[in-house]
């Protein structure tokens, strides 16, 4: 259960002072509505696109009743921890977060990050555009005292797989002994023990320079990352698509805002997020792109395993399933909600793809 922090109200207002002094991207709107939207990341990444479609639809369609101020950075709030409690004392309005960003308040959003239940971006988007994002919604107000709202998830680097120093990995067993860098959370250290290797958890921006030294010898990042750091100067030159996890983004509104707001503006923040949701759905897709040539050109060794070889990977990974279950209250029933919706998925695309082949 998640226990409400509330940030006092002299943070609060120093927040909002600071972000006067700090300004921001976009004008100040004579709107009735003005959002605070922050992202803890940069304008090259997903979120700033997904951000950019969202202010642009819902400030048109509005016809300026919403006005969206878009925060790139740490200049509002630092992390997923201090961003949630900030939204939730109303200092800003849209948040976005990484599963694991928010599991400490809300544990159960590692479901996310389950390897292999996703199977490909098809699936994973047509269960993210479903019920199951509407299930966690209910959860996460209940949890919060109905002032955090999930309103949609989208896509943050696509997807995450085993890249390494070392040597090309086909099978859980080539990367045994391995030490695989990881952030501090339970569940992807679970799934790196499950594969025969031994997590490292290093801060991101150390991770370069333990490349190098061989504090660590690989890591579970999306293409996009891994060129955006230039990692393959430090030596990582083979990337294995796996596709364990799909990099899920999560965005938050502060629920009082939205309950605030007249009926037909309310459905203008939806229709906006679905239109932010599509955004990030497709930018990771265009980026990698051209990131995967320049892994080419650098020297990098691709390879994607065959479905004999995947499956090998998701077996290898039943003990992440269990420690979830265990660990996490309810577990089970949202390992079944998840893994129900994408054999649900799985069925309709097969459905329409015989529809389509004919």
């Amino acid at each position: 259960m998640f226990t409400k922090t509330k940030i006092n109200n002299v943070v609060a207002a120093a927040l909002i002072g600071t972000s006067v002094l700090l300004g921001c991207i976009g004008q100040a709107h004579a709107a009735e509505f003005n959002l605070r939207a922050v992202a803890n990341s940069n304008e090259t990444d997903e979120d700033y696109d997904g951000l950019v479609v969202f202010k642009d639809y819902v400030e048109s369609h509005s016809n300026g009743k919403i006005g969206v101020d878009i925060y790139m950075g740490t200049q509002l709030c630092g992390n997923g921890v201090e961003c949630l409690e900030t939204l939730e004392a109303g200092s800003i309005d849209v948040y976005i977060s990484t599963s694991g960003g928010a599991a400490s308040m809300f544990p159960y959003l590692q479901v996310l990050d389950l390897p292999y239940i996703l199977p490909n971006d098809r699936v994973a988007e047509k269960v993210l555009e479903g019920d199951f994002p509407r299930v966690l919604r209910k959860q996460i107000l209940k949890d919060s005292g109905n002032s955090v709202r999930l309103m949609t998830i989208g896509n943050t680097g696509g997807w995450r797989n085993f890249a390494n120093t070392k040597h090309t990995v086909k099978t859980p067993a080539d990367l045994k002994g391995m030490k695989i860098r990881t952030i501090v959370a339970d569940l992807p250290q679970q799934l790196v023990r499950a594969m025969g290797a031994s997590p490292t958890p290093i801060p991101w921006g150390d991770l370069f320079t333990s490349f190098q030294t061989g504090v660590v010898d690989g890591s579970k990042n999306g293409i996009t990352d891994i060129m955006g750091m230039k990692f393959t100067d430090a030596g990582l030159k083979y990337l294995t698509l796996d596709g364990h996890a799909y990099m899920s983004a999560l965005w938050f509104m502060n629920n009082d805002v939205f309950e605030k707001m007249p009926k037909d503006l309310r459905k203008v923040m939806v229709d906006g997020f679905v239109a932010l949701q599509q955004a990030t759905f497709a930018s990771p897709k265009r980026k990698s792109i051209q990131a995967y040539k320049d892994f080419a050109k650098a020297g990098g060794k691709l390879y994607v395993p065959t479905p004999e070889e995947k499956a090998q990977f998701k077996d290898a990974a039943k003990p992440v399933y269990a420690w979830f279950e265990k660990n996490v209250k309810n577990g089970d029933e949202w390992y079944n909600q998840l893994n129900n919706a994408a054999n649900k998925a799985e069925a309709e695309i097969k459905a329409e793809d015989a529809k389509d082949l004919n």
